[in-house]
C-alpha cells in the first residue's frame, strides 16, 4: 500500500536555526502557481508537485506528487514509500524579523520570521528540525540541514546581554560608572545597606526619646491636676500625633482642677448676645464662676476644648 503523501510542509515550532516561521506571515500565493517539488533544495532536481497545498492554523500541509520522470523520482518515490526518505523542507524568502518578546518562544536565539515568501518545498535527507527550512535572506542562502549556517542575526536581548545590561543599569542607579565592578557594586550595597540600618535605628532611638518626653508631660499634667489619672493613656496619644511642644502647649492653657467650695467668683454667664464655644474663651475672673453655676455649660466648654468629659467635685 503507498503511503500517505499528505505531509506537514512547515508550521511554527522553533528549528535548529534557532528561529520560528509565522505561518501567518507566510506568502503561499506565488508557490500555488509553481509548486514544484525539489529534492534537497537543489535547482534542476524537479521530482514533482505538491498537490492540494493547504494553510490551516499555524501549519501548511500538501499532498506530494513524485512525477517519476527520472530516475531520481522514482528513487525517491520508492524511498518516500518505503519510509526511508520522510522529511520535507521548505524554501523561503525571509521579508521581515521582529524581536517582539510576543513572539519569542523559550530557546529562541533568533529573530522570529514574521513575514516570508514560500518559493519551493523539497524532499530531504535530514532537515533543521522536524520541519526543516532553507531561508533566503539578502540574496544569501541558509544552507539546508541541521548543520548549515544560520544568516539571521542573534537577538540583541538575550539573557546574556540583559544580565550585563542589569548591571550597567544597577551601578548608574547606585552612582557608579556603568562598567563599575561587581566587587565595587556589591561594596556600594554594603554601604548603602548600613546607612540604612543607622537610620533606622537612629529613628527608632528618636521615637523612644520623643515617647519618654510625652508621658513625662502627662505625668506632670496628672500632677499638677490638669488632668485625671483615667486619661492618662488619651493624652500619650495625642502628644504622638501633635508632637510634645503642642502637648506642653496644651497643657500650659489648662488651669488646675479645684474643688468649688475654694474659691469665690461672679457670674459666669457670657455677656448677652455672646456664646463662648471652648473653655478658653472664658474670662479667667469668670471660670470658677461658670463651674459652680453652671455646670452644665462649664462641661460643654470644657470638651470642646479638651475632647473629654471632666467631672466636678463639690
Amino acid at each position: 500500500m503507498a503511503k500517505n503523501k499528505r505531509v506537514r510542509i512547515t508550521n511554527e515550532r522553533l528549528n535548529s536555526y534557532g528561529t520560528r516561521v509565522l505561518t501567518a506571515g507566510m506568502d503561499v500565493s506565488q508557490y500555488e502557481r509553481n509548486p514544484v517539488l525539489l529534492y534537497m533544495h537543489e535547482r534542476g532536481q524537479v521530482i514533482g508537485y505538491v498537490k492540494d497545498l493547504k494553510v490551516e492554523g499555524d501549519e501548511v500541509t500538501g499532498e506530494l506528487m513524485f512525477d517519476e520522470a527520472s530516475e531520481l523520482s522514482q528513487r525517491c518515490k520508492k524511498q518516500w514509500e518505503f519510509g526511508s526518505l520522510k522529511m520535507v523542507s521548505v524554501g523561503i524568502d525571509v521579508l521581515e524579523l521582529s524581536e517582539d518578546k510576543k513572539h519569542l518562544v523559550e530557546g529562541q536565539t533568533s529573530p522570529t520570521i514574521t513575514r516570508s515568501k514560500l518559493f519551493e518545498v523539497s524532499v530531504v535527507d535530514i532537515g533543521a528540525n522536524d520541519d526543516a527550512i532553507v531561508l533566503m535572506r539578502d540574496g544569501k542562502r541558509l544552507e539546508m540541514g541541521k548543520d548549515g549556517e544560520s544568516p539571521l542575526p542573534k537577538l540583541n536581548h538575550n539573557k546574556k546581554q540583559d544580565k550585563k545590561m542589569n548591571k550597567e543599569e544597577f551601578a548608574l542607579l547606585l552612582g557608579l560608572p556603568a562598567d563599575a565592578s561587581e566587587e565595587a557594586i556589591k561594596a556600594k550595597v554594603a554601604e548603602l545597606k548600613a546607612a540604612a540600618a543607622e537610620r533606622e535605628t537612629l529613628a527608632k532611638e528618636n521615637d523612644a526619646l520623643q515617647l519618654s518626653r510625652i508621658e513625662s508631660a502627662v505625668e506632670g499634667a496628672i500632677a499638677e491636676k490638669k488632668i485625671s489619672a483615667d486619661k492618662k493613656a488619651h493624652f500619650i496619644e495625642l502628644g504622638k500625633k501633635v508632637g510634645i511642644e503642642s502637648l506642653n502647649a496644651t497643657f500650659d492653657a489648662m488651669s488646675a482642677q479645684v474643688k468649688l467650695s475654694q474659691v469665690v467668683g461672679h457670674q459666669g454667664a457670657a455677656p448677652q448676645g455672646q456664646t463662648w464655644q471652648k473653655l478658653s474663651e472664658v474670662p479667667s475672673d469668670k471660670i470658677m464662676d461658670l463651674r459652680k453655676n453652671q455646670p452644665d455649660e462649664y462641661k460643654r466648654l470644657f470638651k470642646a476644648e479638651y475632647g473629654y468629659e471632666c467631672e466636678i467635685e463639690d
